[in-house]
């Protein structure tokens, strides 16, 4: 068990395995339509899991729910399961597998991996906050991603291709 003063800056204290709090955890993208009609959305996180290795190695995984996609709007959902975006029938998960973590200060690691979305897998790096309390872990990050990148190209006249997602997963050590 971890002592609740450790900070990511010390990853080798923090070596073993951790879990994913599925119900603990958030996936939150926003987004204009129209250029200026904001939409929030969110997805529901399946499983994950995260390995700190006593040499402070970081690798893990997040998998995300694509058919949980959730804007409120029953049409628009609807239409975003379907082959113009996420073509959840054929890849129902979005997943973020974490390769290598680099500590940035006290609270902050530097997250490398690999993102998949609909099949196309693309690297990607994020700035997270990590807050470690006993046996648990909360990683929060916010990025931006242009969609057009994983092939998510459809869109009306003034629909944004660059989504921000706010994510707050939540761990605990195995």
């Amino acid at each position: 068990m971890t002592s609740p003063d450790q900070t990511v800056t010390d990853l080798p204290a923090l070596a073993g395995t951790w879990t994913l709090d599925a119900a603990r955890t958030s996936v939150v993208f926003l987004t204009k339509a129209m250029w200026v009609l904001n939409v929030r959305g969110t997805f529901k996180a399946l499983e994950g899991s995260g390995t700190v290795g006593a040499d402070g190695s970081v690798s893990g995984t997040l998998v995300i729910d694509a058919a949980s996609v959730d804007t409120k709007q029953k049409k628009r959902d609807t239409h975003l399961r379907t082959a113009d975006f996420f073509e959840v029938d054929a890849h129902p998960t979005i997943t973020f597998a974490v390769t290598s973590s680099y500590p940035k200060g006290a609270g902050k690691v530097e997250l490398a991996g690999d993102l998949t979305i609909r099949g196309t897998t693309r690297p990607v790096t994020v700035l997270a906050d990590v807050d470690v309390t006993g046996s648990s872990a909360t990683v929060s990050a916010e990025l931006d991603v242009d969609r057009s990148a994983w092939g998510l190209t459809w869109g009306k006249l003034g629909a944004a291709l660059t989504n921000h997602l706010e994510i707050t997963a939540r761990f605990t050590k195995v």
